[in-house]
């Protein structure tokens, strides 16, 4: 079979067709780089010349999208490259209807754009996804994730008021993104998982508004949906408009066989983030990667892992996750 492009590899994948070699796709943070949008677009190219990857999850920091409605955070050193919020703004139920739309041309969304752009001009050939956070989880580093659950269960509507609000802003954004070329969003939920909800909670309070801004993401053929955390309500979320399904699976059920068997699109994932990539070595990459390609049989499969890597993790081990997909 003749080489593919990224774009042809990709989509064949998604048919489950038979392919040159299984698409690879790893993501971090750039933390410092992330709070200036040139440096950080620079940072992501540079990151996808360096390795090659099949497509680019522009991974900024959560704040990007929050920031405008007032959220502040520091950067303190997180190995994953995330930083902690020291200020949110919404203190109050009563805050929730008073949250403006957003412009996404404008402010922190505006900047976040702007390196949308110069990533794209940088790397025309190569299909992009940009993050987007469920409402919830901006609602999460909006209030606080104490003040989240207890607004939720004693002040339902004025939350539900919110999220609507947050729901409709990010639909700007995501419609902007798009116009700017991106291949689909990487869809990042945070709160599907019954360590933090009842499946009750997130069909009231998550699913209507994660519908709602995938409706609006339809123009994209790359949209990834990611669950994040453990304990997660896989099971829920098998009928999404996604073309992608990305989990903990070396950490959580289910395994990506049977996540596979569960959905119509892709699975994304197989490597162990921290065990194999932070703490492995280049050989321990290469064997969990071949697992897992036999255990998907090569089929609907993009190999990954189920967040993004950790800063420290070593560039051999990188390197040999991209070189493990030439092997198979």
């Amino acid at each position: 079979m003749r080489p593919l492009s990224k774009r042809e590899r990709l989509q064949a994948a998604l048919r489950g067709e038979a392919l040159d070699r299984p698409p690879v796709a790893l993501w971090r943070h750039f933390p410092v780089e992330d709070q200036d949008p040139e440096a950080f677009a620079d940072a992501v190219i540079a990151f996808q010349q360096r390795f090659d990857f099949d497509f680019v999850k522009v991974t900024p920091a959560s704040s990007f999208c929050v920031r405008d409605w007032g959220a502040e955070d520091r950067w303190e050193g997180d190995t994953e490259g995330t930083r902690r919020y020291v200020r949110h703004p919404v203190q109050r139920p009563e805050d929730w209807p008073r949250l403006p739309i957003l412009d996404p041309e404008r402010g922190a969304l505006g900047e976040h754009l702007r390196a949308v752009e110069r990533i794209r001009a940088a790397l025309p050939e190569v299909p992009i996804v940009v993050t987007v956070f469920s409402p919830l989880a901006q609602a999460k580093n909006l209030a606080g994730p104490e003040a989240l659950l207890l607004h939720m269960r004693r002040y339902p509507e004025a939350l539900a008021a919110g999220l609507r609000l947050i729901t409709e802003s990010t639909r700007r954004f995501v419609r902007a993104a798009l116009a700017r070329g991106v291949d689909g969003i990487f869809y990042a939920v945070q709160h599907a998982s019954y360590l933090l909800l009842s499946a009750a909670e997130y069909q009231a309070f998550g699913r209507p508004y994660d519908l709602a801004i995938l409706e609006t993401a339809a123009e994209g053929w790359l949209n990834v949906l990611h669950l994040h955390g453990e304990a997660v309500m896989f099971d829920r979320f098998t009928d999404y408009p996604v073309a992608v399904w990305n989990w903990h699976d070396r950490e959580t059920p289910p395994s990506l066989e049977e996540g596979l068997q569960a959905v119509p699109g892709a699975v994304l994932g197989g490597l162990s983030r921290v065990r194999t990539l932070v703490l492995g070595t280049p050989q321990d990459v290469q064997a969990e990667a071949q697992e897992a390609i036999a255990r998907t049989g090569g089929r609907r499969f993009i190999l990954g892992t189920g967040c993004v890597v950790p800063i420290h993790a070593p560039e051999a081990n990188l390197r040999a996750a991209r070189r493990a997909v030439d092997a198979a």
